[in-house]
């Protein structure tokens, strides 16, 4: 996923508030962890920042399945500007929950 820095993204310190990297972070995690067409739901997740973003910044996000055994998961996030830096990691855990998100047709 990726994410356009807008000047209203900015807080008082003229950086991306640090909320907006979460929610990219967190939206890349819940497409991730949703694509085997398993209803999943995050039990638990943590973001270290790493570096400023600044306005006019691009931003893209990766996930990475470390784990998935079981019910339970567990997914990293790396989050990086334009020049390719990383600005952010997340790491966030889901449990799958009844149902599909697609039916499946028997």
């Amino acid at each position: 996923m990726q994410m356009n820095v807008r000047d209203d993204f900015l807080n008082g310190h003229g950086i991306c508030h640090g909320e907006l990297v979460f929610t990219l972070a967190d939206s890349t995690f819940a497409f991730a962890c949703n694509s085997y067409n398993i209803n999943t739901v995050a039990v638990g997740c943590s973001i270290e920042f790493l570096r400023a973003v600044k306005g006019g910044d691009r931003l893209s996000a990766e996930a990475v399945e470390q784990s998935l055994t079981g019910k339970t998961g567990i997914y990293n996030i790396r989050v990086t500007n334009r020049e390719g830096e990383t600005v952010a990691m997340f790491c966030g855990k889901l449990s799958q929950i009844k149902d599909n998100l697609v039916p499946v047709e028997s």
